[in-house]
């Protein structure tokens, strides 16, 4: 993986979500930042979401690109999940798919 920056990441996630993110969602990147993403995309900030994903920011960045299917790092426990797994699912769905 390439070396992220937060402004990186934040504009990947943003480009990804904006328009197709139904709700808000909260990315917890331990070491890198946490975003709040909605519907007009993702800001760097700890507020409260429906649903929070928590994993390093090579494994979001992974999914991102599609190299990383989000249903398997959830089951090999690189992502955690708090809130609906469903929801959750579909999410990692938009975030590793242009819009």
């Amino acid at each position: 993986m390439k070396a992220v920056t937060t402004k990186d990441m934040c504009a990947l996630v943003t480009a990804r979500a904006k328009d197709r993110i139904r709700g808000s969602v909260r990315l917890e990147m331990p070491d890198l930042a946490t975003f709040y993403v909605d519907e007009t995309g993702a800001i760097e900030s700890d507020k409260d979401a429906d649903i929070t994903l928590t994993a390093n920011a090579d494994v979001f960045y992974d999914i991102a690109m599609g190299t990383q299917n989000p249903a398997k790092a959830f089951m090999t426990r690189k992502l955690k999940v708090d809130g609906n797994p469903m929801r959750a699912l579909k999410i990692g769905e938009i975030l590793s798919t242009e819009g």
